[in-house]
């Protein structure tokens, strides 16, 4: 079974170059996170999962999680390293201080999110959850409720989970009737069914704080009757520690493809008259409330593409060092390791570059996120939170669906022992199929990019993207990396020629847009990638220019011309697809099938 090893030379390289860190370190309140403080929190997370997290993920899938007498039990090794986890202060490293996090900055926090994802998806998932939480209580958590949960949340003494499939409701969460009725001391009681809940009973923390969407007990039908809530299982004494038993059980567990030691539990509340609920804000107001925590768990997803992307490459990228098989192409007597082959090189390298070019979307889209959250000039922060919200679904989508190839390109490498579970290449194939289904499939991020995000706006952001690249491209052209402008500004123009059809396109015929709106957003990430590395190769090549003398840097230029190469010639197909696809699409009628 490989090792796993934080790349920490292209995290640093990333965060730096592409993400902009130093602007971000320069944002109010990040004063403390300097070039020495990322360099330090990044080498302990990378220490923490490959000592730590790592040496679980192959035993975690093997042994699987059990439900005994109501209790989960996680695989051997995961309740001492959770503990290990939270007693490290990893669990919410971007939290504010006065709730017991480190204040430091998201962008920061992504980074280290990629290490836990790729070192242990299944274990990472618990923690992932419990921030999304935390992000919600942070906007609308009334003191009351952050006074009790909030600081264990953060800390990572509790965990948390998100709670709002049902059999009849998966992606049409309108149909929910798992309800909420008041009690007479004007409290509320949660009574249904809920599926799918990850993580939604286990035995790593003390407790569990289910946030719950339920019925209001007089709101209207449909989506508008929905409200959020905190259901605890075990609700806090007096002195705030796990009291009483609450009226809420897992019933089974999920046997699931993969992520075998992440539970994925069915969760039943209120059979014995109903689970004690406490209301998050408003009443009929869960909807926009849950998409605080879809939004953070969304950006999250991407982070596990990242992870699993890499980790996959780091296995078949030693194997092929190791695997001896054939002479070379050209010549030799003897047989050599099949990285000398030119067809392994290639898997080899696309499963580099793109690994690396949705790390730096992911990486940029959490410096953004800073900017939202802390720049003092208004325009500015309006700018920054319209390029997260335009390339939060890309960030989910394209890195999940990028992470799924690249894993399958492993298992290629790998030959037939690819397809053996012993050599644990097939796991990460298995752990990231489910990010391309959960926190809203990626056919849903498809839809909401071309319609809330880029119609709805009049195209406003994706055409403030299209400035930020035509300047990188006025800054290539005027560099020795001439050659890198020519297919860079070719995608460029495909996806602005996508965007206005789009645009112009969407309130005629909306049908005809979300019949291409996936190519359109595969279109965005290609073009985003293939942006950002070269942006990254412009500052390779300076800082060689002023005599820095890293053989990694010269990678980065290698990263980009293969990309540049391989991939963003498809941006021309994909607008042809986007503007002439539709029709077949919609023409045919569901009958046919």
């Amino acid at each position: 079974m490989a090792d796993y090893r934080a790349p920490l030379d292209d995290m640093r390289f990333t965060l730096t170059e592409i993400a902009d860190m130093g602007a971000v370190n320069a944002l109010p309140g990040y004063g403390e996170a300097t070039p020495d403080l990322v360099d330090a929190v990044l080498e302990e997370a990378g220490k923490f999962g490959s000592d730590v997290l790592a040496p679980l993920n192959h035993t975690g899938d093997q042994e699987g999680c059990v439900l005994e007498n109501g209790v989960v039990r996680t695989p051997k090794g995961f309740p001492d390293a959770y503990q290990q986890f939270f007693q490290g202060g990893w669990n919410a490293i971007w939290a504010p201080e006065e709730w017991g996090g480190q204040g430091l900055p998201v962008a920061l926090a992504t980074a280290v999110s990629e290490v836990w994802h790729a070192a242990n998806l299944s274990f990472a998932l618990c923690p992932m959850l419990t921030q999304s939480g935390i992000e919600l209580l942070l906007s609308h958590g009334s003191d009351e409720i952050n006074a009790i949960y909030l600081e264990k949340l953060v800390t990572g003494q509790w965990t948390g989970t998100m709670n709002l499939t049902e059999p009849q409701a998966g992606s049409d969460l309108a149909r929910i009737r798992c309800k909420a009725e008041r009690t007479a001391d004007g409290g509320y009681a949660v009574r249904g069914q809920k599926i799918f809940i990850s993580h939604g009973e286990h035995d790593m923390a003390e407790n569990i704080v289910h946030m719950v969407l339920a019925r209001s007990p007089d709101g209207p039908e449909g989506i508008k009757g929905l409200s959020l809530f905190v259901v605890p299982k075990f609700l806090p004494d007096g002195d705030g520690n796990p009291g009483a038993r609450n009226d809420l059980r897992c019933v089974s567990l999920e046997h699931k493809m993969g992520m075998h030691a992440s539970p994925t539990a069915v969760m039943s509340y209120g059979d014995d008259g109903g689970a004690t609920a406490f209301l998050i804000g408003e009443e009929n107001r869960g909807i926009e409330y849950m998409f605080i925590m879809m939004n953070a768990a969304r950006l999250a997803v991407g982070m596990e593409g990242v992870g699993i992307a890499e980790r996959a490459y780091q296995q078949a990228r030693d194997f092929a060092k190791e695997r001896v098989q054939s002479r070379a192409i050209t010549g030799g007597a003897e047989p050599v390791s099949i990285i000398h082959h030119p067809d392994v090189r290639r898997m080899l390298l696309a499963m580099r570059v793109q690994t690396e070019a949705i790390r730096a979307i992911a990486y940029r889209v959490a410096a953004a996120a800073d900017t939202a959250r802390r720049h003092s000039d208004a325009d500015v922060k309006a700018r920054a939170q319209g390029f997260v919200d335009l390339m939060t679904p890309v960030a989910k989508a394209f890195s999940t669906d990028t992470a799924s190839e690249v894993a399958d390109i492993g298992i290629q490498v790998h030959g037939g022992m690819g397809y053996i579970e012993e050599t644990g290449a097939a796991q990460h194939a298995r752990d990231i199929r489910v990010t391309r289904i959960y926190e809203g499939t990626n056919g849903i991020q498809a839809n909401d990019l071309v319609g809330r995000k880029v119609a709805r706006d009049d195209g406003r952001n994706a055409r403030a993207l299209a400035v930020e690249i035509r300047a990188t491209l006025d800054d290539v052209k005027d560099s020795d990396l001439a050659d890198l402008s020519a297919p860079l500004e070719q995608a460029a123009e495909a996806l602005e020629s996508a965007t206005d059809w789009v645009v112009e396109t969407f309130p005629g015929d909306p049908a005809a847009v979300a019949a291409g709106a996936a190519h359109y957003l595969r279109l965005m990430g290609v073009v985003s990638g293939g942006w950002l590395l070269t942006l990254g190769a412009l500052r390779a090549s300076r800082r060689k220019a002023a005599g820095d003398s890293d053989p990694f840097l010269e990678q980065k230029l290698v990263s980009a011309r293969f990309f540049a190469d391989q991939y963003l010639p498809q941006a021309a197909a994909l607008k042809t697809t986007i503007l002439q696809g539709g029709g077949t699409v919609t023409g045919v009628s569901p009958d046919a099938f």
